[in-house]
């Protein structure tokens, strides 16, 4: 898939990959965030509402990350999704930038979500 490529997700925003990180260690073992933009959750007219950002997050594990993932040595134990409306280097704070973050656990072929 093109870097560029819009993702398909149930909420219908536009959504592209930005960047996965791998080498995070979370309490479980190795944690892989994938981060993404997604403009539309901090549109003026309200944008995609909090609750279809984490459906989409949900698919995005399942659809995109998990099977990115598959291949990693050693398994990732977590995957966490990021969804920000402009590209914000890793690490760092930006107080204009909308970014929603969800965590999963990788139980099999599944994501299931975790508090964050």
């Amino acid at each position: 898939m093109d870097e560029d490529e819009t993702i398909a997700v149930p909420s219908g925003q536009a959504v592209t990959f930005l960047d996965a990180i791998r080498d995070t260690q979370g309490p479980q073992g190795l944690t892989m965030r994938f981060r993404f933009l997604a403009p539309a959750i901090a549109a003026p007219d309200g944008g995609v509402p909090l609750e279809a950002a984490l459906a989409d997050m949900e698919a995005l594990c399942r659809t995109y990350a998990l099977p990115r993932a598959r291949g990693t040595v050693p398994q990732p134990r977590q995957v966490v999704i990021v969804l920000a409306d402009r590209a914000v280097p890793y690490g760092l704070a930006d107080p204009e930038a909308t970014q929603y973050f969800e965590a999963f656990a990788i139980e099999g072929d599944d994501c299931i979500p975790e508090i964050f």
